[in-house]
């Protein structure tokens, strides 16, 4: 399979750390977050990964040319931000023939099986497949509310009563159908644009293992103390709100992304 891995922004909500450093290069236990992603792509049976790249991107570059990548890896420059949807429309014809392909936000810290979420998104033939987890305060963000099935059925942005904190992990699997539903505007945002769009089209993966958006000063720093490294699982306690059971009847998901700039 292939994968978009999104790593265009400016990484604004971890400055002062990102002033020097590109986003997806920041150290967790003192290894890159891209080879982290790299790694968990070729284990996962993804064998080629598009990056788009703009904030400090000669330093991404840099850092390629210097280390082996156990994946393909094709870097597409944006000297405008498209955005997350805008990103994958410029870049359709790389996905080709292929029925399905990944999106996943680089920002993301996890060690979850991917093949397994892949594997679910081919037995549903459904159009798109978001991978969930849980926060304790989804009310900043996006909620979008899943039947019996587990199929998203409603999408509602910031609500101020939740009525659940499934969150939108960023991880996604989609069919090539996606790019259909994508706005001709730019930078256009796949929260903001697709997601809507996808109502009843997409089902939802909740994801047991240890997942973190380190996109904050305060979850990177907690990334530091509990991780527990690409073969391990959940450690700390706060993480045993991951644990879930297959089946989300009715439940709220947020949608990830949505509370904050798409140029972060």
């Amino acid at each position: 399979m292939k994968a978009f891995l999104l790593a265009g922004g400016h990484g604004t909500r971890l400055r002062p750390l990102t002033d020097s450093i590109a986003k997806c290069l920041v150290p967790i236990q003192g290894r890159p977050l891209l080879d982290i992603w790299l790694d968990l792509c070729a284990r996962s049976g993804i064998t080629e990964v598009l990056i788009n790249l703009h904030a400090r991107s000669q330093d991404i570059e840099r850092h390629l040319k210097r280390k082996s990548s156990p994946v393909s890896v094709r870097l597409i420059h944006e000297e405008q931000l498209l955005g997350s949807a805008g990103t994958l429309a410029a870049n359709r014809g790389w996905i080709g023939s292929d029925p399905a392909f990944w999106i996943l936000y680089s920002d993301v810290l996890t060690n979850t099986n991917l093949r397994r979420m892949s594997e679910f998104h081919s037995a549903h033939g459904g159009l798109a497949t978001l991978g969930l987890y849980q926060v304790p305060d989804p009310s900043r963000c996006g909620v979008a509310i899943t039947d019996h099935r587990g199929v998203i059925v409603d999408f509602e942005e910031k609500p101020q009563t939740p009525r659940s904190n499934w969150v939108f992990s960023g991880l996604m699997v989609a069919g090539p159908g996606l790019f259909d539903l994508i706005s001709p505007c730019i930078p256009a945002d796949i929260a903001f644009h697709v997601l809507p769009r996808l109502l009843g089209k997409m089902r939802a993966f909740p994801i047991a293992d240890y997942l973190l958006d380190i996109g904050t000063l305060p979850n990177y720093e907690r990334a530091q103390v509990t991780w527990p490294g690409s073969e391990g699982g959940p450690s700390a306690p706060e993480l045993k709100a991951n644990l879930a059971p297959r089946v989300l009847p009715g439940a709220g998901l947020q949608a990830r992304g949505v509370s904050r700039g798409e140029n972060s």
